[in-house]
């Protein structure tokens, strides 16, 4: 049987996922857009694609630049990434599984019949109608749950709370433009400080803390466009080079899901 998985997205909460999938023995492609708009660059393996590879957690995922790269790189069970929006890839490799962890908070066009097994990560998607399994992304109680009928949590667009800080730990672009950073992922900054800017319009620090994520330098943004992330807890420096607690939550569900469905569809076959 086919032992891989694709994952639909490189993000930080994919990431997760990623990990924990190859770390269980699985092997992983990773799908993304040619320019990712990644915030917790750090921990987010589709910043692959700027440097040809990158490494999250003593684990390194490679770039391919064709299919042949791809095949080559997963013959040797190298972690790999791939630029494929579209996932017509899919196709042609039958894994066992895909994993939609884009987090669009709707469906860009994962199907049931991509593979054996179909998971959704959050809102967007229907257990049992376009994918066998969705996974709730939302912070609470319900985090990481599956769900085999039905949907996850509807986008509230409001952060789940860090030390009683919500919105105000996610800074989004007042204004279409390029980005260019003051600050740098790791600093510590004061509330109202300057972090970066979007063509000319400065772009504040909305809380003090440690500044846990930031848009690429030189990435071109709309407005509403969210370009960084800080973290409260300004003590726990290790936080920017480390998959969050959230995503590593997430990434449990998806495992738990996958044998699951595997046993359900062919060990008690």
């Amino acid at each position: 049987m086919n032992n891989l998985i694709i994952v639909r997205g490189g993000g930080d909460i994919a990431t997760g996922t990623i990990y924990k999938l190859y770390q269980c023995g699985f092997d992983v492609l990773i799908l993304e857009v040619a320019k990712p708009s990644a915030i917790r660059r750090n921990v987010a393996f589709c910043e692959a694609i700027y440097d040809t590879k990158k490494t999250v957690e003593n684990l390194t995922c490679y770039l391919a630049h064709d299919r042949d790269e791809v095949k080559s790189l997963l013959s040797r069970h190298q972690l790999t990434l791939f630029i494929d929006p579209e996932g017509t890839i899919i196709q042609e490799l039958k894994p066992l599984a895909v994993v939609d962890a884009i987090l669009a908070k709707k469906n860009l066009g994962t199907k049931k019949d991509m593979a054996p097994i179909t998971v959704g990560l959050g809102p967007g998607f229907e257990a049992g109608k376009d994918v066998d399994a969705v996974i709730e992304t939302m912070r609470g109680h319900q985090l990481g749950r599956i769900i085999y009928q039905g949907t996850a949590i509807n986008n509230t667009g409001v952060p789940g709370l860090i030390q009683g800080y919500g919105k105000e730990r996610v800074i989004h672009s007042p204004c279409s433009g390029k980005v260019k950073h003051v600050k740098k992922i790791t600093d510590i900054v004061k509330k109202g400080e300057i972090i970066a800017y979007v063509d000319k319009t400065p772009i504040y620090a909305t809380l003090d803390g440690l500044l846990r994520g930031l848009i690429k330098e030189n990435y071109v943004v709309t407005k509403g466009f969210k370009m960084a992330d800080i973290d409260p807890r300004v003590n726990e420096y290790q936080n920017c080079f480390t998959i969050s607690d959230k995503a590593r939550c997430i990434a449990g569900g998806v495992v738990e899901a996958i044998l699951h469905l595997k046993r359900e569809k062919y060990d008690l076959s």
